[in-house]
C-alpha cells in the first residue's frame, strides 16, 4: 500500500484461526542492527508468505514500509507479519531496537505472549536489552534467544552465546550449534544429534553428524539435558539421567516445551538470515516451544467508572475485550488500528464500544463512543488482508475507527469494559515547532491530533506563557520521524529554541500608588489605591491583605483591586513573566460616589503594582526540577561532574540494582532542555532519568541580564 515490498505468495493469503491454541504471538526484540527485520523476512519467505525476502537497505521489506524507516534504514515502528507453520499461526511482531522508539516496543510486548531476543553474533548484548530481559522476567514472559548475523566477518557464535549467558543468566542454553568451520550452512541438534544442512537451501537436508562432532555434541548436550529436566515435573528424571539412563527424545521435548512456557528455560539458536541456516529449527521453537494465548494471563479489566471486573479468559465465545496497541495513518485507507483481542471474537459489520480511560498522563482525555466495524483485516506489515473474524488471542487490524486511539479498549456496546493501560516512559526532549505560514497552521493542528492519538510517547504542550507549541519526544530520532510525518501530511513546520517559563518576584518591600482618573463623554472613571508589597517564601502565591480604615474604598470595590493586582501579576512586570509569591496589602485609597466602578479599581490595582515595581528590585526566578538519574557505576563520575556543570545540586545517591546507582539532584530546568540527548551520548544509551518540578529559585544575575536583554529585543 504505497511502498515497495517483496511479492506476497499464495501461502500468504488471509488466514483466520478459530482456535486460540493455534496462535502464537511473538515479539522480536533486541538492539538496533541485530537483524530483527531481516530475520522476519527470512521466516516469511521460508513459510511461503512472500516469494522472496526483501532488503532493509533497498527498502523492500514487509515490516519497514514507513518512509522514515526506509530513509533511516532501521525500524521506527511496530509491524505485524503472520505466517503459518505446521497448522499454527505465528504473529511475528517486529519492533524497533533504537531507544527513541521504546513506545513501539512497549506496544509489541503488550500484544505478545512470548519474546524472541535477537542478538548479533558480532555485537554482543547492550544494557537496554538486558533491562528489557529483566522486565520480561519480572512478568514471567517466555523468552528464547537467536544469535544472528553469523555471516558477518566478526561473528562468533560461542562469544555471542557467552555474552547472552552472562547478561541473561545460566538459563540460556543452546538447542543447536553451528557446525565449526561451516556455521553458516549447517547446524547440529543437541537433542536429536542430527545435522541440518542448508547448503542446498530451505528446507534443510537432515544427516547424521560427522564423527568429529561427537565430543562437541556430548559437551553441550549434557548441560542442555540437565537444564531441561531440572524443570521437569517428574522428580525421578534427574536421578535416572545421572544414573546413566538414556532419556527418550519425546520426554525431553515435552519437558523443554513446559520449561520454555514457564519462562524458566531459554533456548538459544544460531540463525543466519542470508543463508537461511537455523530457520527450520527456529520455526519449530516458535510453534512448539512458545505458549499459546491460552497459557498467558490477561491484563486487568474494569468498568469505565473504575470498578474492577473478574479476570477474563481467552475464550472466543466470551465477552468481547480487545485493545488498540497501535494507531497509524495510511495514505489510502486513513486511520488503521492494530488490535489484540483478549476475549471474545471480533467480527465485521458489528458495533463496538470504544473506551479511553486512565490515559490522561499520555495526553488523552477520557472518552467513550460506539462505532461500527466495517471490515476485519489480518495485517502483513502495511498490507491489509480481509478476514471473516478475529478470535481471542489473535491480532487484527481495523480501519476508520474515528475515535479509537492507542491504548483504547474495544468491547461490546451493552457491556463496556476498560483494559488497564500498560506502562510507558515519559518523553523528555522538548521540540518547539512553528508553522511556516497561516495555511500550514490548520494542517499542523490536524496532523498533530493524529500523531498524538497514535503515539503514546509523544506529548503536545501549548505553553500559554512562552506562546510556543512544544512536542515532547523520546529523543532526536523520534523527533525527526515526528517532523517528517508532519511535513508528509502537508504541514510545513520549522523548529525554534525551546523557551523555559520563568517567574518574577519582589526582592524586597515596596510601596505603590495607583491612580486612574478620567473624564470623557460625560462618564468619568475614578479610582485611587495605595498598596504595600512584600516578598513571601517560594510556593506561597499571592496573599492579599486589607488594612483600610475609615472606608476610604467602599467594600464592593476592594475585590476589584485584588483582580487588578492578579491580572498584572499574570502579565508580569520586569520581562513579561508571571509574578509569584508576594503579599499585597491594601492600605489606603479614594473613591467617587458617581464615577468609581469595578473596572476603574481593577485598573488602579494594576497601576499600583506596576508603580511598586519601579520602587523595588525585582528578581527573575527559574524553575528547578528534581532529577533522578539511573546510571551504570562506571559512568557515575562523568554524570556527577556533568550535573555540577549544569548548576545542579546533588541530593544523594542510592543503589539502583546490580552495577547501577541512582543519583538524585536538583537542576535548573533551563539546563535540562537537551539533557535526554546529552545523557544518552555520555553513557552510550545506558543511563535513564526522570524529572519533576520542585520549585522556583532566583536566576543568577549574569543569566538574568541576558534574559532581560533578549526580552528588550
Amino acid at each position: 500500500m504505497g511502498a515497495k515490498h517483496a511479492e506476497i505468495g499464495h501461502a500468504g493469503a488471509s488466514v483466520a484461526v478459530a482456535d486460540p491454541a493455534k496462535v502464537r504471538n511473538v515479539v522480536l526484540v533486541g538492539p538496533s542492527g541485530s537483524g530483527k527485520t531481516t530475520l522476519t523476512e527470512t521466516l516469511l519467505a521460508a513459510a511461503g508468505v512472500i516469494t522472496r525476502a526483501g532488503s532493509v537497505t533497498e527498502g523492500t521489506t514487509v515490516c519497514d514500509q514507513d518512509p522514515a524507516a526506509v530513509r533511516q534504514q532501521r525500524s521506527v515502528g511496530l509491524a505485524v507479519a503472520p505466517l503459518v507453520h505446521d497448522d499454527v499461526k505465528v504473529n511475528l511482531i517486529d519492533t524497533p531496537g533504537y531507544a527513541d522508539f521504546v513506545g513501539e516496543l512497549r506496544a509489541g510486548l503488550r500484544a505478545a505472549d512470548a519474546a524472541l531476543f535477537v542478538v548479533a553474533g558480532s555485537e554482543g548484548v547492550d544494557a537496554a536489552t538486558v533491562a528489557l530481559w529483566e522486565e520480561c522476567a519480572a512478568v514471567g514472559m517466555p523468552r528464547a534467544v537467536v544469535i544472528s548475523r553469523l555471516d558477518h566477518h566478526r561473528a562468533d557464535f560461542d562469544a555471542g552465546l557467552a555474552a547472552c549467558q552472562s547478561a541473561f543468566g545460566a538459563g540460556v542454553l543452546p538447542l543447536y550449534l553451528p557446525v565449526p568451520g561451516d556455521g553458516t550452512t549447517r547446524v547440529v541438534g543437541l537433542i536429536t544429534r542430527r545435522v541440518f544442512d542448508y547448503s542446498g537451501g530451505f528446507p534443510p537436508l537432515v544427516k547424521d553428524p560427522d564423527p568429529e562432532l561427537g565430543a562437541l555434541i556430548a559437551e553441550h548436550r549434557d548441560a542442555l539435558i540437565e537444564g531441561i529436566i531440572a524443570e521437569s515435573e517428574d522428580e525421578t528424571l534427574m536421578d535416572r539421567y545421572l544414573a546413566g539412563e538414556e532419556i527418550d527424545q519425546d520426554t525431553l521435548l515435552r519437558d523443554l516445551e513446559t520449561a520454555v512456557a514457564r519462562g524458566s528455560f531459554h533456548p538459544a539458536l544460531p540463525v543466519c538470515s542470508t543463508t537461511g541456516v537455523g530457520v527450520s529449527e527456529l520455526l519449530e521453537v516458535l510453534t512448539r516451544g512458545f505458549p499459546s494465548p491460552l497459557e498467558h494471563g490477561l491484563p486487568e479489566v474494569s468498568s469505565p467508572d473504575g470498578i474492577p471486573r473478574q479476570r477474563l479468559s481467552p475464550d472466543p465465545s466470551g465477552p468481547l475485550v480487545a485493545e488498540v496497541v497501535r494507531t497509524a495513518v495510511d495514505a489510502y485507507v486513513g486511520r488503521v488500528s492494530l488490535v489484540r483481542v483478549f476475549s471474545g471474537t471480533l467480527r465485521p459489520e458489528r458495533s463496538v464500544h470504544v473506551s479511553g480511560h486512565g490515559l490522561t498522563d499520555r495526553g488523552h482525555s477520557d472518552h467513550d463512543a460506539d462505532e461500527r466495524v466495517a471490515h476485519v483485516y489480518s495485517p502483513l506489515g502495511a498490507n491489509l488482508r480481509e478476514v471473516p473474524y478475529c478470535v481471542a488471542g489473535d491480532l487484527c487490524a481495523l480501519t476508520k475507527l474515528g475515535t479509537a486511539e492507542t491504548g483504547d479498549t474495544l468491547s461490546a456496546p451493552g457491556e463496556p469494559l476498560v483494559v488497564r493501560p500498560w506502562d510507558m516512559p515519559e518523553p523528555l526532549l522538548p521540540v518547539a515547532v512553528v508553522a511556516r505560514s497561516r495555511s500550514d497552521e490548520d494542517n499542523l493542528a490536524r496532523n498533530l491530533s493524529r500523531l498524538v492519538a497514535g503515539d503514546p510517547t509523544l506529548r503536545l504542550e501549548r505553553n500559554a506563557e512562552t506562546h510556543q507549541l512544544v512536542l515532547w519526544c523520546m529523543g532526536e530520532a523520534h523527533a525527526d520521524v515526528v517532523l517528517q510525518r508532519l511535513r508528509a501530511g502537508g504541514a510545513e513546520v520549522d523548529t525554534e529554541p525551546v523557551r523555559v517559563s520563568l517567574r518574577e518576584t519582589f526582592a524586597g518591600p515596596a510601596k505603590g500608588h495607583g491612580r486612574h482618573v478620567k473624564q470623557s463623554g460625560g462618564h468619568g472613571q475614578y479610582a485611587v489605591c495605595d498598596i504595600q508589597v512584600e516578598p513571601l517564601p517560594r510556593g506561597s502565591g499571592l496573599e492579599f491583605v486589607v488594612r483600610i480604615v475609615g472606608g476610604a474604598i467602599p467594600n464592593q470595590f476592594i475585590p476589584s483591586v485584588e483582580k487588578g493586582v492578579r491580572a498584572q501579576m499574570a502579565r508580569g512586570l520586569l520581562a513579561g513573566h508571571p509574578v509569584i509569591d508576594i503579599r499585597v496589602t491594601l492600605v489606603d485609597g479614594k473613591a467617587h460616589s458617581v464615577d468609581s466602578s469595578d473596572a476603574a479599581f481593577q485598573t488602579a490595582g494594576s497601576l499600583a503594582l506596576k508603580d511598586a515595581a519601579t520602587n523595588a528590585r525585582l528578581t527573575l526566578l527559574e524553575p528547578v526540577d528534581e532529577v533522578a538519574v539511573l546510571v551504570p557505576d562506571d559512568h557515575m563520575g562523568t554524570i556527577l561532574g556533568d550535573l555540577s556543570g549544569r548548576r545542579g545540586r546533588v541530593l544523594g545517591t542510592e543503589g539502583g540494582g546490580p552495577g547501577r546507582t541512582l543519583i538524585r539532584a536538583e537542576v535548573p530546568a533551563t539546563e535540562l532542555v537537551r539533557y535526554a540527548v546529552e545523557l544518552r551520548s555520555m553513557t552510550s544509551g545506558t543511563a535513564t532519568f526522570t524529572r519533576r518540578f520542585a520549585r522556583h529559585e532566583p536566576l543568577p544575575e549574569s543569566l538574568a541580564a541576558k534574559v532581560e536583554k533578549n526580552e528588550r529585543k
